[in-house]
């Protein structure tokens, strides 16, 4: 699924009372690099709604996500962006 579908089933589940299928939701989508689920994660484990086992193994799956998107391509791309933006606001 969806990065993001997951998030928003978790918001939509954690505000119908359904605690444990919220963090589910979240652990899902933070585990596919949704920095927002992880967020959403540490504020329930604050909150004694998820386990801190639950939030450092989804900060290693969120890891994991993030690190598969590297690339030289996508650095160089993203350097690239940078520059011409840089060029368009000095102008």
């Amino acid at each position: 699924g969806h990065p993001t579908a997951r998030h928003n089933l978790g918001y939509v589940e954690l505000k119908n009372g359904r605690i444990d299928r919220a963090v589910k939701h979240f652990i899902i989508a933070a585990n596919m690099g949704y920095d927002c689920s992880l967020d959403a994660l540490k504020v329930c484990c604050r909150e004694g709604l998820a386990s801190k086992e639950n939030v450092a193994s989804s900060l290693h799956g969120h890891q994991a996500a993030v690190d598969a998107t590297k690339s030289p391509q996508r650095e160089a791309a993203e350097s690239a962006l940078e520059k011409a933006e840089t060029v368009r606001v000095a102008r």
